[in-house]
């Protein structure tokens, strides 16, 4: 391979490292998008709120969407906001990257100003790491079951999707960690059910998560399936992305919300920012964080860290009192990645309504240290 010039090279192709490569090629940039197996089908279900997803992206990378969700702690709440789940095969055709040069080939090192693959170096005016979240720290996991929408009926009773149905299934949760179901359509025909972990350090393991859903559904409906689904990947991003050596887009780059997990609402609508930044010989790091978004991130992860310290009975009476926060709220603190005041507004409601032994699980987790006691300061 020869180490010629190209303008940008984009490492990861998957969905943000192809929506920041499509969206980059629209604009007349060279790239060269480098991934060990760029052709091959996206496996994970992809989802995201209806209200982030950019208006490039048409109606046929969906395969599914609901008016609205409902969350269960037990009680259940009803979220009016639009869910989207994405169509892989569709959502790859909406991200075209015909007119980039690949290469198909393991980044071995990533610098500012090339990338050595084990063809050769592939120098460039700049690299973009999209290669998603390190193996490090908190993760995510969880193990779900693909059903026809007939069995998955009794479990929607009259919801159209259910985004966190947290109602216990294990006699006493002896492991600490609370885990949720996670109920959304794939299209027409199938839904996904899937017991979900949202953030442990250690998490709960496939077997556990298994276990768990298979008390919910029973074992019956879960060997019935017609194909299983497992997730896990980490949750803390780097810790000021803005100040990463080469440029980092997409989970690896901080657009993953550290305490739900998602992303990619959060890449495909940053996606142009970045584009409109490299083509206009812009910063695209200021682009992308500006102040505001840097304060943000920053209470993002410090919510990472209050989830995290949260028994299993503090976590469900904690998102029961978040499915009660008026929708804008819950906007602001899901999506809003530079609206700081909705952000902090989320987070004082939430901390105003919380019972006091979790208040002060979310003080000791945040501030590192044990909050002053009601008596001290009486």
């Amino acid at each position: 391979m020869t180490d010629a010039m190209t303008d940008v090279v984009v490492v990861g192709a998957g969905p943000a490292g192809r929506a920041l490569t499509h969206r980059l090629l629209r604009r007349g940039v060279e790239v060269t998008l480098v991934d060990p197996h760029p052709s091959r089908p996206w496996r994970p279900t992809y989802a995201c709120w209806a209200d982030e997803i950019p208006a490039w992206i048409p109606v046929d990378a969906l395969s599914a969407q609901t008016d609205s969700v409902e969350v269960r702690a037990p009680d259940a709440v009803r979220i009016e906001r639009g869910y989207a789940i994405f169509d892989n095969p569709g959502l790859r055709r909406t991200l075209d990257v015909d007119g980039a040069r690949i290469v198909a080939g393991t980044a071995q090192v990533v610098a500012d100003d090339q990338v050595i693959t084990e063809s050769g170096p592939i120098r460039t005016a700049r690299v973009v790491d999209a290669r998603g979240t390190t193996g490090r720290g908190p993760r995510q996991t969880a193990w779900g079951v693909v059903v026809p929408r007939e069995r998955a009926r009794p479990i929607l009773r009259d919801a159209d999707a259910v985004l966190m149905d947290w109602t216990p299934v294990t006699p006493d949760d002896a492991l600490g960690i609370a885990s949720f179901l996670y109920a959304v359509p794939l299209d027409d025909k199938r839904f996904l059910l899937e017991e979900t972990c949202l953030a442990g350090d250690p998490p709960l393991s496939m077997g556990q998560l298994r276990s768990r859903l298979e008390r919910r559904l029973g074992a019956a409906a879960v060997a019935s399936a017609t194909q299983t689904e497992s997730v896990s990947f980490a949750l803390s991003g780097p810790r000021t992305p803005w100040r990463s050596r080469s440029l980092q887009f997409g989970a690896r780059g901080g657009l993953l919300h550290p305490a739900t997990g998602y992303s990619i609402g959060a890449s495909l609508r940053t996606a142009d920012v970045v584009a409109d930044a490299v083509a206009t010989g812009e910063d695209p790091r200021s682009a992308l964080w500006p102040i505001p978004a840097r304060a943000v991130y920053r209470l993002r992860s410090a919510g990472l860290r209050a989830v995290l310290a949260l028994d299993a009975e503090q976590t469900r009476r904690f998102f029961a009192t978040f499915a009660r926060l008026p929708v804008e709220r819950q906007r602001a603190y899901l999506t809003g990645r530079e609206d700081l005041t909705g952000t902090l507004s989320a987070m004082a409601t939430m901390f105003a309504h919380t019972d006091q032994t979790t208040r002060r699980s979310l003080v000791r987790a945040v501030t590192g240290r044990a909050p002053v006691s009601d008596a001290a300061r009486g």
